[in-house]
């Protein structure tokens, strides 16, 4: 077998003729030799890898070959199967090595046996909808091997049911559960364990570096390498599992399962289930205290309303009172134990995110349809990352296609606190100087304007018509998606799909299978969306995507870095909205056979500085601002896909 990666993805190599449409791409290579390299010298190494690049095989053949344990993270639950079930099988079949590979999932992806049983046991209180869907989850769990809810597929994994038979890391009750021996998660971190290759998603990365989760021992295996993929989503996420966070809901799910416990297990007197209604009206009464309105704020905005204060004093009283009648019932059972020690964590949080802020957090809220939640955010995760990240030892390799800012990777280092690191900026190997053409519209005003969107829509429709639909129109807000939604179904001939009217991989797929469709999305279709050929020829995108300045938690980040001296624009607001068009142009070229329009409306480009920053960061293109060039350009690259044809 070879041993080199390169050569491994080489013209005479394995792969060729092993994979179908598997083409040998110089940029693979170069990232495959750099990861290999990273491997044996026990580097952290940082990879841009262009859209075409192919980098999912290009870490996969160093990873399969190199006789080490690696840890694969990926952005997001699709991507984690889809490498698992899909590109993994692929690579080691052509490769003929005997490497074992395993997948591991945060717990509330796997059926729950025992809350199973529990639910089985009291039905009377849910609709018979839920009866009947417990009914056919209790079916499954007789044939499935690895209890991943996402095999059920009628019933959608963000449906509430699932909540009541996956277990928390608050409410499992570890080895003293009598299903411990066939416990899914239990026996999903034992193959892990034992794997060669391991596949997991960042939350279960960070979680298991923030120490989250308990009663298992170790979260996940030690590793001689970590390759992180979508590494520009990770410092975001990390901010969240680095911080606090509480909901009311919480406080609702625990009186619930005291009550059903108790009502099991002891069922005495009522005083325990008074006391756990107590705790439950008072979490309800506390989301009624901010509000119906759902909204996304500071805490200082609420940290002196005394209606706030009390409800969460009363709340906080309810539940001193439950765990003092709690307390003795412990050693009667096992799961009131686990209630008891639920409790108190959830107390502790309560607490600590109802107090003064502190200046190294960001204290905000959010208030939901069902609950509120009350967070403490880090204003910087860098510390606390490198002190996890050194408690991992072995190379780590994050990577891309979108790190860099003007071919640096100042921002994304900094927000990780990465400090000794190789690096590799690799462009995309797709001919964008033939494939795609950028269209930067004159006359338009500056985004601020009341008349933009509706003079952005004109210019969109003008490009509309040219590109004969198949298109993406991303925009930065749902204000001005719903604008663009109300007018185009007046104006426009074209199929349209909108963000929101469906699940968005339904949406995608009708997209997909729609002749001249066109789909308007916001934040969830900038990225992580693949979409090849003659249906998507067009992206437009209606604004530079500066984060909202309103929400409390990026306002805050912003005035923690004045009071560095650091200028917030340049450091943190310009990059960040970078990286984030990367993604957005990311769409339009998918393959060495797609072609494009990409229209970016926003003449800040032109008429700011920091447009030239965003232009450097794209991929080399040819630019008009003339709609006859958009004309031209279609019509050549029809012809030229008649004459291949």
């Amino acid at each position: 077998m070879l041993n080199d990666a390169a050569q491994i993805l080489g013209e005479n190599g394995p792969l060729v003729g092993q994979i179908e449409q598997f083409s040998v791409r110089a940029q693979q290579q170069q990232m495959a030799d750099a990861i290999q390299t990273a491997f044996e010298q026990k580097q952290d190494l940082i990879v841009e890898a262009g859209t075409g690049t192919g980098k999912t095989f290009a870490y996969l053949v160093p990873a399969l070959i190199s006789g080490k344990k690696v840890i694969i993270s990926t952005g997001t639950k699709n991507l984690q199967d889809q490498l698992f079930k899909k590109d993994i099988p692929l690579v080691r079949k052509a490769l003929k090595v005997p490497v074992s590979c395993a997948l591991l999932k945060g717990r509330s992806n796997y059926l729950c046996l025992h809350r199973l049983k529990q639910q089985q046991s009291n039905l009377d209180n849910l609709p018979p909808r839920s009866i009947s869907q417990i009914h056919g989850i209790s079916s499954w769990a007789q044939q499935t091997k690895t209890g991943d809810v996402s095999e059920h597929i009628t019933i959608p994994e963000g449906d509430m049911l699932w909540s009541r038979v996956t277990s928390t890391s608050e409410n499992c009750i570890g080895s003293d559960c009598e299903d411990y021996q066939q416990c899914h998660v239990m026996l999903a971190r034992r193959a892990a364990q034992a794997a060669d290759l391991v596949v997991i998603n960042h939350h279960l990365l960070l979680s298991d570096m923030s120490l989250l989760e308990d009663g298992f021992g170790e979260l996940l295996p030690s590793a001689d390498a970590y390759i992180i993929d979508e590494a520009h989503q990770l410092a975001e996420i990390a901010s969240n599992f680095f911080g606090i966070g509480v909901s009311t809901q919480q406080f609702v799910e625990l009186g619930s399962d005291v009550k059903k416990e108790y009502l099991q297990a002891i069922n005495e007197t009522k005083q325990v289930d008074k006391l756990a209604d107590a705790v439950q009206k008072a979490a309800r009464d506390l989301h009624l205290a901010f509000g119906s309105q759902t909204r996304r704020s500071a805490w200082n905005s609420v940290s002196k309303d005394k209606n706030i204060i009390a409800q969460i004093t009363e709340l906080d009283d309810r539940l001193t009172a439950l765990k003092n009648e709690l307390l003795p019932l412990c050693e009667r059972s096992t799961e009131m134990e686990s209630c008891y020690s639920r409790l108190t964590l959830l107390q502790d949080k309560l607490q600590q995110v109802s107090q003064e802020s502190t200046p190294d957090h960001i204290h905000w809220f959010e208030v939901h349809q069902r609950s509120v939640s009350m967070h403490l955010t880090p204003i910087n995760i860098a510390d606390a990352f490198q002190v996890k990240k050194q408690q991992k030892s072995g190379s780590w390799v994050f990577t891309s296609a979108t790190l860099s800012v003007s071919g640096g990777f100042n921002y994304f280092v900094q927000g990780l606190g990465l400090t000794e690191y190789q690096s590799l900026l690799l462009e995309s190997p797709f001919d964008f100087e033939q494939q795609a053409l950028l269209y930067l519209p004159i006359g338009l005003p500056e985004p601020n304007d009341q008349t933009y969107t509706g003079k952005v829509i004109d210019k969109a429709i003008e490009v509309l018509k040219k590109s004969e639909g198949h298109a993406f129109f991303l925009f930065t807000s749902f204000k001005a998606l719903n604008t663009a939604r109300d007018r185009l179904k007046k104006e426009l001939k074209f199929p349209l799909f909108v963000q929101g009217e469906g699940p968005r991989d339904v949406i995608l797929e009708q997209f997909r299978k729609t002749p001249n469709a066109v789909l308007l999305g916001t934040n969830s279709f900038w990225e992580g969306v693949d979409v090849r050929g003659e249906s998507l020829t067009c992206v437009i995108i209606d604004k530079l995507p500066f984060a909202s300045p309103n929400d409390p938690v990026f306002q805050a980040r912003l005035d923690a870095l004045r009071e560095q001296g650091v200028n917030p624009f340049m450091h943190y607001q310009l990059p960040k909205a970078v990286i984030m068009l990367k993604q957005g142009v990311g769409r339009l070229i998918r393959d060495a056979n797609d072609y494009g329009v990409l229209m970016i409306c926003d003449p800040r480009l032109k008429t700011k500085t920091y447009g030239k920053t965003f232009l450097k960061s794209l991929p080399a293109m040819p630019q008009t601002d003339s709609i006859i060039d958009i004309h031209s350009f279609y019509l050549r690259q029809r012809d030229a896909k008649v004459v291949n044809e």
